[in-house]
């Protein structure tokens, strides 16, 4: 027996996965790390500590799979994106903390630069706090000494994917500085149609070229690991939702998926082409193959949908565990007339409006604590609804024929129905819930021909639920129009 490792390095912890030909789960390590918060607004990790984490969780995943690295064909990565870090050449000693995508320290910066859609032609992207360029200019500005050493030559920068590539590869013993194409598109820094750095907003933004990695597809050989995975082939890096696209295997233009967790994330596969989004998604890259033509994907992330379940629990104390909000919600035969949009902290796509604060509108006598969680599921199927909406207006394509979903919230069957309900297409829940790794795990198995083809990989996904539409039209498009209206009041609060 052959197996295939997947790290993945997210926002709060790190994981290994080992999975076997039938890409079924064999063994799983995980281990957390500090989030640093130095001031309101800023989020940080420690680049050294992810590093010692993703050691320690690669050797632990072995040890429980009784395993060794002989036993492995190939290890894939996938990661949180946007995530910056720079570190030295010679020494392998990051220069600052890693600046986290949560993190908005850029927010005044980013008026330097011009209007929000200045480099969405070449990038796919609106200038915005979440993206790996700003967060490198804003270390450049405040490291002492940093940019004399960048334009040196001395120091590296690159998101969590080239840290770890870096690292496994040798670090200051010929490490291999690259990144690939899933997670270059998300720095704000690379042309999407050429898939290589672009000069003109490179030097825009100020950083010198000889600090950036080497853009290269998202599946092939990037090096053997040393250390605990010596010899091993470093084989496939793909950003975490990018990653969840491929372990779906949404490799066909029109198939979407959904990721439920904190926030949501929902990407459709627009085939060869990149699609210009005039109704607030992003343009991405979904993965490249070795040589071949790279993919593209349209992105709408949500910002509360799994934390909107943490709130009601937390701050208003009407369900002691997450698991209790489908009973809660099922107690009752429909929302009451009340709608919870949860814009928090702004509204994300499609809307884009910051001054929006979250409102629960239509109360009256007649409401319990069951519609107000009813209305907190239906917040996070709508939302999703408003995203599906978005992207079919910018891919004139065709209409969604089913939607994968993955991530914690799926387990949650109510809504999952209703998701299906709204959007008016099948809900397809697949058997292996890793999908995140899975699609690093696949990545890597192609480039090494563990795995023969795309092919082979759609015929290991199996479904584990689906859910059809069950809703009378009539009633979808009243609720529609009533969630419309509670997001209208929502907007210009701030």
């Amino acid at each position: 027996m052959r197996y295939v490792a997947a790290i993945d390095q997210g926002t709060t912890s790190s994981r290994c996965i080992v999975f076997d030909a039938e890409g079924q789960v064999v063994a799983v390590d995980q281990h957390e790390h500090e989030q640093i918060f130095p001031q309101p607004g800023w989020v940080e990790h420690d680049p050294e500590e992810i590093w010692a984490n993703v050691r320690r969780v690669v050797s632990g995943a072995l040890d429980r799979a009784g395993l060794t690295r002989s036993d492995l064909d190939a290890v894939g990565i996938t990661n949180q994106r946007e995530t910056t870090i720079v570190w030295d050449r010679l020494t392998g000693r990051p220069v600052h903390n890693a600046i986290v995508w949560q993190d908005t320290r850029t927010d005044s910066l980013l008026k330097e630069f011009g209007a929000p859609e200045v480099f969405r032609a070449q990038t796919g992207l609106p200038l915005a706090t979440y993206f790996a360029g700003p967060k490198l200019r804003w270390l450049l500005d405040h490291v002492p000494g940093l940019r004399a050493r960048a334009e040196a030559g001395e120091v590296l920068f690159g998101t969590v994917d080239s840290w770890l590539i870096w690292n496994l590869t040798g670090g200051p013993k010929g490490g291999r500085h690259l990144t690939d194409v899933t997670n270059a598109s998300r720095t704000l820094l690379m042309n999407l149609a050429t898939l290589d750095w672009d000069d003109d907003i490179v030097k825009a933004m100020g950083i010198p070229r000889a600090m950036l990695p080497e853009i290269r597809p998202s599946v092939e050989v990037y090096g053997e690991a040393r250390g605990e995975l010596a010899g091993v082939p470093v084989a496939a890096a793909l950003g975490d939702q990018q990653a969840a696209l491929f372990g779906q295997t949404c490799f066909s233009p029109g198939e979407a998926k959904c990721t439920y967790g904190t926030g949501s994330f929902l990407l459709l596969n627009t085939g060869t082409r990149p699609v210009a989004s005039t109704h607030g998604l992003l343009t991405t890259v979904g993965y490249q193959i070795g040589t071949g033509p790279a993919a593209y994907a349209l992105e709408g992330s949500i910002a509360v949908t799994g934390s909107l379940v943490q709130w009601l629990r937390d701050n208003l104390g009407l369900i002691r565990s997450a698991e209790e909000i489908e009973a809660l919600a099922a107690s009752v035969p429909d929302n009451g007339g009340c709608y919870l949009v949860p814009a928090f902290a702004g509204l994300f796509a499609p809307h884009w409006r910051s001054d929006a604060r979250g409102v629960l509108a239509g109360l009256t006598g007649y409401v319990t604590k069951g519609h107000i969680a009813r209305a907190v599921l239906e917040a996070t199927a709508w939302q999703t609804r408003e995203v599906v909406d978005a992207m079919l207006q910018d891919w004139q394509g065709s209409s969604l024929s089913q939607l994968r979903v993955d991530g914690g919230m799926t387990a949650n069957e109510l809504l999952m129905q209703f998701q299906s309900d709204v959007l008016d297409v099948e809900v397809v829940r697949p058997a292996v819930a890793e999908t995140t790794s899975l699609g690093a795990a696949y990545g890597a198995g192609l480039a090494v021909g563990y795995w023969p083809d795309l092919a082979t990989l759609r015929s290991q996904w199996t479904v584990s639920a689906r859910w059809t539409p069950a809703m009378d039209a009539g009633v979808r498009d009243r609720e529609l129009a009533q969630w419309r209206k509670a997001v209208q009041r929502t907007l210009a609060w701030v």
